[in-house]
Formats: structure tokens, sequence, C-alpha cells
């Protein structure tokens, strides 16, 4: 995938930077996150689409061989036997393009970012 240096300023100038099958499956991961933290705010964070809700709770990102998933390391650990067959990192799923993008998935590690935030609140 070939971006323009600029960094975008609105997801959706990230996202139509892409080539068409990638905006495909980066839309397909907006809408499951979207829906799933309906009170966050969408913005470019780290010159990647991130969702934030007072910190950020979710990013994703299109690189040339996979879709990167952010949801941070604390839901990696919790959701880890799921994610076995992915490759990951500290805070980061790799989806291969050859693959379809694991929509429950990305509700839950979505989900589960709002309801710690909801919990860390209350303290």
């Amino acid at each position: 995938m070939r971006q323009p240096s600029k960094t975008p300023q609105t997801v959706d100038e990230y996202i139509a930077r892409c080539a068409p099958e990638v905006q495909t499956k980066l839309r397909a991961v907006r809408i499951e996150a979207r829906s799933n933290a309906p009170h966050a705010d969408e913005k470019i964070g780290y010159g990647i689409p991130t969702l934030k809700m007072g910190k950020n709770i979710f990013h994703f990102a299109a690189f040339k061989n996979h879709i990167g998933l952010y949801p941070g390391s604390v839901a990696l650990e919790v959701f880890s036997d799921e994610l076995k067959s992915y490759k990951t990192s500290k805070g980061a799923i790799q989806i291969p393009l050859n693959q379809p993008i694991p929509r429950s998935l990305v509700a839950r590690l979505v989900r589960f970012n709002v309801e710690n935030i909801a919990i860390e609140a209350k303290k």
C-alpha cells in the first residue's frame, strides 16, 4: 500500500488513501469499533485511525500485508487464547490481508476497553 507522506487529517482521508480491497477491511474494523464505542471520539492519533474516550481505547491501521489492530496490552492478555492464530506483539494484532476481519473479536476488544474506562472512572 502506498500512502502520501502527509499525515491524513481524518479517518475518512486515511481510508481513502488505501487500495480498494484494503478500504473494505478498514471500513469493517471501523464499523465494529464505532458501534461498540458510540460515545468515543474518532481522530487520527500517531498517524492512524484512533478511538478515544478521555484516553485512546483502540487504533487500527493498514500495512503492506496486514491490518494492524491496537487494543492495548491488557486486552491482548485477556483475549490471548483467541489471538493464537494471529501474529501479536505488545498491544498489537496483525490480521493478514488474505484473511477476513474478525468482526466479533474487534467488537469484543473495543467493548472490553470501553468497560475498563468506565470502571476506572468510578474509582
